[in-house]
């Protein structure tokens, strides 16, 4: 009774394996150029958005919820 458990468990671990190799990447090669184009970045001018996030961090004292370091006061 053990063998033929563990014979069908190395049969599914078989199939699961032989499961996983068979994933294509959703995005084709020739279709990533669609991806890389400026009008799917979240922002349209990032230079700008920036500078604004830098603003608005200073101006409310909220330092760090963006990721950067310094204090409060928007010198660095």
């Amino acid at each position: 009774m053990q063998q033929l458990v563990q014979r069908m468990g190395l049969l599914l671990l078989t199939f699961f394996f032989a499961g996983c190799s068979l994933i294509k990447p959703w995005v084709k090669p020739y279709e990533r150029e669609n991806l890389a184009d400026p009008i799917m970045a979240f922002e349209s001018h990032p230079a700008s958005t920036k500078y604004m996030n830098h603003v608005y961090e200073a101006r409310e004292a909220a330092r760090g919820a963006e990721g950067s370091s310094g204090g409060g006061c928007g010198c660095n």
